[in-house]
């Protein structure tokens, strides 16, 4: 602004100071000052007194923002059930069973096929832990979907005082884990067992071993007064006013000969179930008796309504439920080391059934005897 105001100044100046020069006069001075006048004028018009150059500022360059890209995700799918395997139970050696330094064992566990696929060319590995002595890995037999088996590996204890445990994976024949239901974090299973110097303190005397013998379900079953005969280890009567009579079976082979039987506990109530009143039939007491029946049939049913001779009774869901030490079936066992079986019948004493056309019944679950002996 101050530039533009100081060349309007200068220019009035020069316009005045001109034009005095251009009125007529014969005053030679006054001929030379148009002249100078005429000079500067020359100046100024070929020269600018200032000069402004403008700029020009630059636009802000606009950058676009790119717009979310839309994409179809596949939903997860569901892991295939082909290799499944389910954790049964420990058939030998329980967790925390007590080891002297350098003992021998072998650790059996039962497992089930849940998946689709037959298992064929399996493994048996080890995963972790201490391998106590045992190979890295055994072969699996055949079992098709459904099917269980016993998978056992040799094991020798440590020398030194302590707890130790194994585990234990199957391995498909592309050698790809099979994951365990059931089964440690779902993918193995394991021995645990503690070391103890001998002391006369230990729970179990030196060299005392506990085997698990559970119900065999391809020999379990029952019979009806009518002769019908079913899979399942039921036993009171049924809705067609029918007494039923169940029958298990237990493997002897995991004793061996001359074995001496110290404590047999008797386990009969993990997962059962009842229909009815099956407590309210007779004197509201189920009993237990050997019997050797083999192959299970219609002839195996007992008709005597008041049989003795019971090594095992059971009067209501609370005794059934609990496991406990049982010094007749002790007797029992021990009668029948060496043999390859030990059978029983259980069932309630007459009058039974009830004659309400209603299943008055109690449904067995998992049936175990937990044997010590030397």
């Amino acid at each position: 602004m101050n530039k533009k105001r100081r060349l309007f100044n200068v220019s009035i100046i020069l316009m005045l100071f001109l034009g005095a020069c251009n009125l007529p006069s014969n005053n030679p001075e006054d001929a030379e000052a148009t002249a100078a006048a005429q000079t500067v004028e020359a100046l100024l018009s070929a020269t600018p007194l200032f000069t402004e150059t403008a700029s020009p500022t630059p636009l802000a360059t606009i950058t676009p923002i790119p717009s979310a890209a839309v994409t179809n995700t596949p939903a997860a799918t569901a892991t295939s059930n082909c290799n499944v395997a389910q954790f049964i139970t420990d058939v030998t050696i329980p967790d925390g069973t007590v080891m002297t330094p350098g003992q021998s064992f072998t650790k059996k566990w039962r497992i089930k096929n849940i998946g689709s696929c037959a298992w064929n060319g399996y493994t048996l590995a080890f995963d972790s832990g201490d391998p106590m002595g045992a190979v890295s890995s055994k072969p699996i037999p055949a079992v098709n979907p459904g099917q269980e088996v016993d998978l056992e590996v040799d094991f020798t204890a440590p020398n030194t005082a302590g707890t130790y445990r194994s585990y234990w994976r199957i391995v498909t024949n592309n050698n790809v884990l099979v994951p365990v239901a059931g089964g440690y974090q779902g993918r193995s299973f394991y021995v645990d067992i503690k070391v103890q110097a001998p002391t006369a303190t230990n729970t179990l005397p030196p060299a005392a071993v506990q085997v698990i013998l559970t119900g065999l379900t391809n020999e379990d079953g029952f019979v009806t007064s009518g002769g019908s005969i079913n899979p399942n280890p039921n036993v009171g009567d049924n809705d067609a006013n029918e007494a039923v009579q169940a029958f298990v079976s237990f493997d002897m082979s995991l004793i061996p000969a001359g074995a001496t039987i110290t404590k047999v506990v008797v386990d009969f109530g993990s997962g059962f179930d009842t229909l009815g009143n099956p407590w309210g039939l007779a004197d509201g007491c189920l009993r237990a008796f050997a019997q050797s029946y083999g192959t299970l049939d219609a002839s195996d049913y007992f008709p005597d309504g008041n049989p003795t001779g019971a090594y095992i009774r059971w009067c209501g869901s609370a005794e059934l439920s609990s496991a406990s030490e049982n010094a007749d079936m002790k007797t029992l066992v021990q009668s029948l080391v060496g043999s390859s079986r030990l059978q029983l019948r259980l069932q309630f004493k007459s009058p039974n059934p009830s004659n309400n056309n209603t299943a008055d019944m109690v449904r067995l679950g998992t049936i175990r005897l937990i044997v010590t002996y030397q």
